[in-house]
């Protein structure tokens, strides 16, 4: 028969051993990054299908793509609504949340990309609810189930993110982490590039991911917004394609 730690020995369990050595943050963030994570956020391309069948990228221009993306793309928008959902969060001001999840929402140009973005939040949501267990995740959740707000991926983040009490700089960091790796699996199932050179191309991000950062963090709402037409273009072109490996 099984027995939590410290039943027998009146020691702390694993989970207070987390929070004594100060690994707990650094811990949920992996977790909400792996790719095992079942939100639905490693489906999506990025709009990085709708490049490869337009024959529009290749393996050299990987690099590129993925630093314009984040700079100009994700950066200003996702990112920027994430650090700021989760001030608002860790602020106890759940109204300042909708209103920027509002603006997120209504900043995504394409039926595609909007759907993939309330598909994946939601369903953030409601798992870091159950895994948790912090009300305000449920509480956010609830909100979006009633339609009362989007539900937004990025804003769903900081919603858990501030929640489960991870730095926003680290939270912003992770989230941006994850999306070069979703980046990076989808140029690979898309035969773009190998697995040895994904990981090259993962690291190469690494100083790009760290200045679209520092920039997220000094935006306000009135400064988020993505201003890379040509992802538009191409998620567009995807959503009415007759064959997808990607949701978006």
């Amino acid at each position: 028969m099984y027995r939590k730690e410290g039943d027998i020995t009146g020691e702390p369990g694993p989970a207070a051993a987390t929070t004594a050595t100060g690994l707990g943050p650094l811990l949920i963030s992996l977790q909400l990054t792996d790719s095992a994570f079942p939100s639905g956020f490693y489906t999506l391309s990025h709009s990085l299908e709708g490049f490869a069948q337009a024959g529009a990228v290749d393996a050299e221009s990987l690099p590129a793509l993925l630093a314009d993306l984040l700079l100009h793309g994700v950066g200003p928008a996702d990112a920027t609504a994430l650090a700021l959902a989760h001030r608002a969060t860790a602020a106890g001001d759940p109204e300042a949340v909708v209103r920027i999840d509002e603006h997120l929402f209504a900043t995504k140009l394409g039926r595609e990309m909007r759907q993939a973005a309330t598909r994946t939040g939601r369903q953030l949501l409601d798992l870091g609810h159950e895994v948790f267990g912090h009300p305000e995740i449920g509480d956010y959740y609830d909100r979006v189930v009633r339609r009362e707000a989007p539900g937004t991926q990025a804003v769903a983040a900081g919603v858990v993110y501030a929640a489960t009490g991870v730095p926003v700089r680290q939270a912003v960091a992770a989230d941006l982490f994850a999306f070069c790796v979703s980046f990076a699996g989808a140029a690979l199932r898309l035969r773009l590039t190998d697995h040895r050179t994904t990981q090259t191309l993962i690291r190469g991000a690494v100083p790009v991911i760290e200045a679209t950062v520092e920039a997220a963090l000094r935006r306000e709402l009135d400064d988020v917004g993505a201003t890379v037409f040509a992802s538009d273009v191409m998620s567009g072109r995807h959503e009415r394609a007759e064959a997808r490996l990607f949701a978006s």
